[in-house]
């Protein structure tokens, strides 16, 4: 991956931003449960930050995908997962599609206002019984003259309990499960529309997250996103961007931990010196970060191919494999930090172990680690049925 000095001066205006309007609000907005984001939308709109790779004619900034994850990852030095991954939502999972395969007139009314920040957004999946199973979900979106009348729920849905609207994915037909469903804009203030609650979880607390219930509700059919039936497909498609944002977006925190770490165990003494004077400290710590630095070079792999070959196969196997290692990894640098902490470790306001509850997400959301080895599986070839060719 070759960076230019256009890269690193968005480095510098996102570090910046985090370091100013972010870091210093982040304690308040945990203990509130939810922090202001049509405020904080409005100033990164205002930098151009929340349509980096989206169209120009829209608002966006029209760069390659390489600046928006580099967005993402700077993004990691916000010093908690809630705010990175709301910002996450309205870039890089639920106005993808919109972006690529919306109609003029319904990207004019609903991208534009996003990438400005006027408007926030959330993506529509996950139900209560379906969660990585997208096939499996039950939300309906049936004609009605010009309309859609939509009946059904959504279940934690970020940004829910905010959002002015939804990127929302339905059944608009009884065809087989992959070919049944679309994409639909739902304002969210549309009559039938109930923020039944916002949930409460066990990290990632500055974020809301809500139950959703729609109740006949009415929106036009031009606000489907492209071709009816294509849903299922183009939210495939999304979950690429989202499983590199969340990849991404999770280095530069678990950096900060194990820097943290370091510092920490280099001046708490056990037993008549250093707790980091013990190899087994140091060089786990020393483990962990060429780990991280393992992960960086995969994603920025994986970011290239995305660049050059947007969803083929070989995205799709490295943007799985990174969430997947992300994950996996996360849990490893937290819990292993957090031990050599010890009891300040286990303290509720103590960054590590608010890092060990947030980031136990991204091995859930965006699909399971089990479903991301699926995939890998799948693109190797190797699940049971599959043939493999020399």
């Amino acid at each position: 991956m070759h960076f230019t000095t256009e890269h690193d001066a968005l480095r510098d205006t996102v570090a910046r931003f985090v370091d100013n309007e972010i870091n210093p609000n982040v304690d308040a907005w945990e203990v509130d449960q939810q922090f202001p984001s049509h405020a904080l939308f409005k100033q990164l709109g205002d930098l151009g930050l929340l349509g980096v790779n989206k169209p120009e004619a829209y608002g966006g900034l029209d760069l390659d995908y390489s600046y928006a994850m580099v967005v993402a990852e700077e993004l990691g030095r916000v010093r908690c997962g809630g705010v990175p991954m709301a910002i996450g939502v309205q870039t890089d999972m639920a106005t993808p599609a919109l972006a690529r395969f919306g109609s003029d007139e319904l990207r004019a009314e609903f991208l534009a206002p996003a990438i400005a920040g006027d408007q926030v957004t959330s993506i529509g999946v996950s139900e209560p019984h379906a969660g990585s199973d997208v096939s499996r979900i039950k939300t309906t979106a049936v004609k009605n003259g010009d309309d859609y009348v939509i009946n059904g729920s959504k279940m934690w849905i970020t940004n829910g309990m905010q959002s002015d609207w939804i990127c929302l994915l339905a059944n608009t037909s009884d065809d087989p499960a992959h070919k049944n469903k679309s994409l639909i804009v739902v304002p969210m203030d549309s009559p039938g529309v109930e923020r039944a609650r916002k949930l409460h979880k066990v990290g990632m607390w500055s974020s809301d997250t809500a139950q959703l219930f729609f109740d006949d509700v009415r929106v036009p059919q031009r606000y489907r996103i492209g071709e009816e039936g294509a849903g299922f497909m183009m939210q495939m498609q999304q979950f690429q961007e989202e499983r590199i944002f969340a990849a991404v977006s999770a280095i530069k925190g678990l950096e900060h931990i194990i820097e943290q770490t370091i510092e920490y165990t280099g001046d708490r003494q056990a037993f008549g010196r250093p707790i980091l004077a013990n190899q087994s400290v140091h060089f786990r710590l020393a483990e962990l970060q060429t780990e991280i630095e393992a992960l960086r070079s995969l994603i920025y792999r994986c970011c290239e191919r995305h660049i050059a070959n947007p969803g083929d196969n070989e995205v799709v196997k490295l943007a799985s494999m990174a969430k997947l290692k992300a994950g996996r990894l996360a849990r490893e640098v937290c819990d292993a930090c957090l031990q050599y902490w010890g009891g300040q470790g286990y303290m509720w306001e103590a960054d590590v172990s608010r890092a060990f509850r947030d980031t136990r997400l991204v091995s859930i959301g965006g699909g399971a680690d089990e479903v991301m080895l699926g995939i890998i599986c799948k693109t190797m070839g190797i699940l049971p049925g599959q043939r493999r060719t020399a």
